[in-house]
């Protein structure tokens, strides 16, 4: 190995262990316990972490006052050469709030305000002003700042993305734009993206439309990579995410059956009645999973096909309507994750299987590597799981995850959750080799907070409560665009932009508005109920033929029993008693038009 004689810029994440003013020097130690020294200069600049939508809060004229023992903090800045070593002179520091322990992210409205924001972002970029929104004008493709490219196809998951974040919003803000796009956004899959096939009784969702002036062309397969020309499980999945939400909120019958009848599409077509759980694609035309047109995919399971049900949508389908039925099917595809998944070779879980559950470490771009944020989400849906069935096992492999993971997927030196690594390391290894590269997506590091959240909500382990705040810590100070809007898809290592590529984009065939508001929503329920104490208001717009037996469920995620319960209730403005305070259920009034319902939310007394 050279020695280093160059100069470098780069990231440390650390609590402060003290600071001389006079000489500018400030004594950091990073999350795994490494000494930092930081050089500051009359040119270090600092600014406290900010939201969308904030401006910019300058901290330069307060670093005396700051920079007290205990205080965690990012500082940027360069490393040069010097005898024996490196020197690192920091040039920006970011303030995770005012006080030593305060965090700006886990104040009451922080997560609610993201969400406004990012709604507004994807509404004006897709719609503009118009009212009411032309989903005719909806483009997969969304550059930077929101403006839509020249591609015109229009994606089933990407809209049911969107429409998911809409749903979402209103549900935690009440405002109705919102739920109106959300609305229009389920009324134009129904129509345009929803075939119904009345010989077999199953619905199944095109993968797109490609809209060229007046003419529509639809595209019943797959247009990407591994899945080209056949129909993959996950993209039937996620055509359910944004409906679903929908559904929560308005209780649309239509909705539910079309839902109903995707479900028998996933038992009769996908499903193994032999080895059990889902195969991840069937034949477009023979609508089975074991066709020679299916290539390497051909009678083979993944985490997409088996885990992906549960966050996507049949969890909150569960919360909606309390059907036994989609416990079940939860309770199968978790159970078959315990039995398959983890491997004692190495920290991170298997990901492909043949049909008969033997692994595949030799599929497409995956091979045997790991994704990092698969495995966060199973820690974080392992916990939910608990919530609906409780079952040991479940919290068992969540909390192994949750205390091994941070050695092998996080950045112990910038803070925040790397992308792919190999499953194995070589024996003189020191970590686990990138696959690609060494940046971080924004979704993975929302697995993280999910999963760090939950995990110190439902137990109260210190250390997974540190874990969450490092991650919310990196998410909010790199990935929250506050030129353009939105959050970015990718950051370096060391948090800065990644922009080039789909990876610049703020709308695309993996990223649409889902995993951030997901974020804002789930972290805005575990920081409030399970963490900090405080009540939640939630809102609801019953349709009048909307939730069976006139029951509108408000449970606001799957969480431990007994830990939250139901406080208060208005319709329409105006107190109503009709509640079940412990099942948080709402028994509601016949009315011929739609319902405004709020539901307020608080944790019990233990």
């Amino acid at each position: 190995m050279t020695s280093l004689d160059f100069a470098f810029s780069d990231l440390v994440a650390g609590r402060v262990v003290g600071y001389d003013a006079g000489q500018g020097l400030l004594d950091l130690r990073t999350s795994d316990g490494r000494p930092v020294r930081a050089r500051l200069t009359g040119t270090t600049g600092a600014q406290f972490l900010r939201n969308l939508g904030e401006p910019y809060a300058d901290a330069s004229g307060q670093l005396v006052e700051l920079l007290e023992p205990g205080r965690r903090l990012f500082a940027y800045g360069i490393f040069y050469p010097q005898a024996g070593g490196t020197e690192f002179e920091a040039k920006q520091l970011i303030f995770l709030g005012h006080g030593v322990d305060e965090y700006a992210f886990e104040e009451r409205g922080w997560w609610t305000r993201q969400l406004g924001e990012l709604a507004r972002f994807y509404r004006r970029a897709q719609f503009g002003a118009t009212d009411p929104v032309d989903y005719a004008d909806y483009r997969t493709m969304l550059r930077l700042g929101g403006d839509k490219s020249d591609h015109h196809v229009q994606e089933t998951d990407t809209i049911s993305r969107l429409v998911y974040g809409m749903a979402t919003a209103h549900l935690l803000t009440g405002e109705e734009d919102f739920l109106r796009v959300a609305e229009r956004g389920t009324e134009y899959l129904r129509a345009h993206m929803r075939f119904v096939d009345r010989d077999d009784d199953v619905v199944y969702w095109y993968h797109g439309i490609d809209v060229r002036g007046t003419v529509q062309e639809k595209m019943f397969t797959s247009e990407f990579g591994d899945d080209y020309d056949a129909i993959p499980a996950y993209e039937q999945i996620y055509a359910l995410v944004g409906p679903t939400q929908t559904y929560r909120v308005t209780g649309d019958p239509r909705i539910a059956a079309d839902i109903d009848a995707t479900l028998r599409l996933f038992h009769r077509f996908f499903h193994d009645p032999t080895h059990g759980g889902y195969f991840s694609h069937i034949d477009p035309i023979t609508l089975s999973p074991h066709h020679e047109s299916l290539g390497p995919n051909r009678s083979r399971k993944n985490w997409n096909s088996i885990g992906d049900h549960a966050p996507a949508y049949l969890i909150n389908l569960y919360l909606a309507t309390g059907d036994e039925r989609h416990a079940d099917m939860l309770a199968e595809t978790f159970d078959l994750i315990l039995e398959h998944f983890p491997d004692p070779a190495s920290p991170f879980v298997r990901e492909r299987f043949h049909g008969d559950w033997s692994a595949d470490p030799e599929h497409g771009w995956q091979q045997d590597r790991a994704v990092v944020g698969h495995n966060l989400k199973i820690a974080w849906n392992l916990m939910r799981m608990d919530a609906i069935r409780p079952n040991s096992a479940y919290r068992e492999l969540a909390e192994r995850i949750g205390k091994m993971l941070p050695e092998h997927g996080t950045d112990s030196q910038r803070g925040g959750w790397y992308d792919m690594v190999e499953r194995t390391r070589g024996a003189d290894d020191g970590r686990h080799r990138f696959v690609w590269h060494d940046r971080k997506a924004w979704w993975q590091q929302e697995q993280a907070i999910l999963a760090y959240l939950i995990l110190a909500g439902s137990g109260g382990d210190s250390e997974f409560r540190e874990h969450g705040r490092e991650a919310a810590a990196f998410y909010n100070a790199f990935f929250l665009d506050h030129d353009e809007g939105g959050v970015y898809f990718n950051v370096l290592a060391s948090g800065v932009p990644y922009l080039l590529g789909t990876e610049r984009l703020k709308g695309s065939h993996s990223m649409s508005m889902y995993h951030a508001a997901e974020l804002c929503y789930l972290a805005t329920v575990y920081q409030r109920l399970l963490l900090s104490g405080e009540p939640l208001s939630l809102w609801f717009r019953p349709r009048p033929d909307g939730f069976a037996g006139r029951v509108l469920r408000v449970a606001p995620d799957a969480l431990p029993p007994g830990r939250v319960g139901l406080r208060w209730v208005e319709i329409d403005g105006v107190p109503y008693a009709d509640f079940d305070p412990e099942a948080m259920t709402v028994r509601l009034p016949d009315s011929a038009a739609e319902l405004t319902v709020r539901a307020h939310l608080a944790p019990v007394d233990r």
